[in-house]
């Protein structure tokens, strides 16, 4: 954050690389929406309002990639976030493909929302489903079902900006719910207790382990003062207590040791 002529601006920077955050068959359009997707969805976690974004991409068409085909995803996600281009720059090369962008928004609450300011007593509540973005890179591997929500996620912005003068902490999960429940529970000096029946999956029930730890989902993750009803809708699926020896209990245990909470990206 950046304290500039009255406003608090918000920065944000995401990267893509080919084999790691998109597969290389992927159609370019799409990979495009998920790079601005991916740091409106930091911004909505401050309850930020976007002013535009500047682009650092690599040419593709020495990889045989086709770079129209971006620059008509990219002229889809800047519209619908209704956020302008700034400026940015162009390299070649070989390899895998890797693109960048910064994402630059204007706090619309003070204070503005962190991962650091929930509570002992709060509530912790998460939009959205989990476990979407799995299902959907599995439908695009195998070339059959809705593949969207990994392609073309879409990032709580409306949602975020409601949601920042109520909150006591926000963030948007990119990890997994659990790592990134962790991390926010470390932020905070707390201990979050999740009830994993509680969380909304967009899986069979059979993998619930599963979707409450894979990534890509951005949906955002939020503390209220208990009894506060949300802004926006969303689902109730634990509280934050007093620190205890863990960051997270899950249905009243600590994760065992060597169990993966959420994803990472190597």
């Amino acid at each position: 954050m950046l304290e500039f002529g009255g406003e608090a601006l918000v920065l944000t920077h995401d990267m893509l690389v080919e084999g790691v955050h998109f597969l290389p068959e992927q159609d370019p359009a799409d990979v495009a929406w998920k790079l601005v997707a991916t740091n409106i969805s930091d911004l909505a976690s401050k309850g930020a309002e976007p002013v535009g974004v500047l682009l650092g991409y690599m040419l593709g068409y020495m990889l045989g990639k086709d770079d129209a085909r971006f620059l008509e995803g990219l002229s889809e996600a800047l519209n619908a976030y209704n956020v302008p281009l700034l400026g940015g720059d162009t390299v070649g090369g070989s390899g895998p493909q890797a693109m960048g962008l910064t994402a630059i928004g204007r706090a619309t609450h003070r204070p503005v929302p962190s991962r650091s300011g929930a509570k002992a007593g709060d509530a912790l509540w998460i939009t959205g489903k989990v476990g979407a973005a799995m299902v959907g890179l599995e439908a695009l591997r195998s070339g059959s079902g809705d593949s969207s929500a990994y392609r073309r996620p879409q990032a709580r912005l409306s949602e975020g900006i409601a949601l920042a003068p109520q909150v006591t902490a926000m963030m948007d999960v990119s990890d997994g719910l659990l790592l990134d429940a962790m991390r926010m529970a470390d932020a905070s000096g707390i201990t979050f207790a999740i009830d994993s029946a509680a969380v909304p999956i967009a899986t069979p029930e059979a993998r619930r382990a599963e979707a409450l730890r894979w990534g890509d989902d951005y949906e955002l993750l939020f503390t209220l003062p208990y009894g506060t009803a949300p802004a926006v809708p969303a689902t109730l699926i634990g509280q934050a207590l007093a620190r205890q020896n863990a960051p997270l209990l899950l249905d009243g245990k600590r994760l065992e040791a060597g169990d993966s909470p959420g994803f990472l990206h190597r």
